[in-house]
């Protein structure tokens, strides 16, 4: 069969199934099944499959048509202009995160002009320390995760990306394996309460880590954290950067105030939802 024939088929058969994107899923599935850019299917239509490619793109849609994520079929997200590897052992990185990387960025150039020291705590792919280490060419960042296979895929990540040698990683829990001072301290923590959680849709629900998504039964306990033992790991008037879900700003907004942080501010994202919290430890 030709490439615009499969990529009708395929549309459909993801149309009639309710997934969101068919088209573009159809088109990333088959790209990756006879490895080109997406550009080439409309650039050569009339093509024919070979009997393996067609073979290989077909399981893929099945697997697809079975809500697993586009993601974990190819192995692959594209984050910050970053071809980011993923797998079923870390959260598929999120264009809303990119939002974090944003302010992280903001707040090097305010803060330290070189030799600006950042921690991520639950680095999972690897994709927030390997964007601001692509940008920040003078930073010492640090990164910890609690999972083995995480912080392999994060290795793999910093060697895919040209960033080899410029992470630090720890394997630990949160602040655990840390034992110096930072000017930032950034996270993209579980946020999703449990009650939330259910109410996911079945790809998210079903395919991605619960450990990386659930924090709770009010969704803000790892902000808690955060914020709490932040402060010991922050240098003089350091900054703490937290991703966060909708309507928590009421009470991370509390939480900081509580703990003496000052300077809270909030970050929206695209689509206006209130997505990054940031505070300054007092000097």
């Amino acid at each position: 069969m030709k490439i615009q024939q499969l990529l009708q088929q395929a549309r459909s058969d993801l149309d009639v199934r309710g997934l969101p994107t068919p088209g573009l899923d159809a088109e990333l599935l088959l790209a990756f099944s006879i490895d080109r850019e997406r550009h080439f299917l409309y650039a050569h239509p009339a093509k024919e499959l070979s009997s393996m490619e067609l073979k290989q793109f077909r399981s893929l849609i099945a697997r697809r048509i079975k809500k697993e994520p586009v993601a974990y079929i190819t192995g692959r997200k594209d984050f910050w202009s970053l071809g980011i590897e993923v797998t079923p052992d870390v959260l598929i990185p999120r264009p809303d995160t990119e939002i974090l990387i944003e302010e992280v960025l903001k707040l090097s150039l305010r803060e330290a002009e070189k030799g600006l020291r950042i921690l991520e705590i639950g680095t999972g792919s690897g994709a927030i320390s390997i964007a601001l280490a692509s940008e920040l060419e003078d930073a010492a960042i640090t990164a910890t995760d609690l999972s083995t296979k995480a912080l392999a895929v994060a290795a793999r990540n910093t060697v895919n990306n040209n960033v080899k040698g410029k992470i630090s990683f720890l394997r630990g829990d949160m602040f655990e394996p840390v034992d110096e001072k930072f000017d930032i301290i950034v996270s993209n923590p579980p946020y999703i309460s449990e009650g939330e959680f259910e109410l996911l849709t079945a790809e998210v629900r079903e395919y991605e880590p619960r450990r990386a998504l659930v924090a709770g039964p009010e969704g803000t306990e790892f902000h808690r954290k955060l914020a709490r033992d932040g402060k010991r790991f922050l240098e003089r008037n350091g900054w703490l950067v937290m991703e966060m879900g909708a309507d928590q700003r009421f009470a991370l907004e509390k939480m900081l105030k509580d703990r003496d942080y000052c300077d809270i501010t909030f970050r929206s994202d695209y689509a206006g939802i209130e997505r990054v919290a940031m505070a300054k430890k007092r000097g």
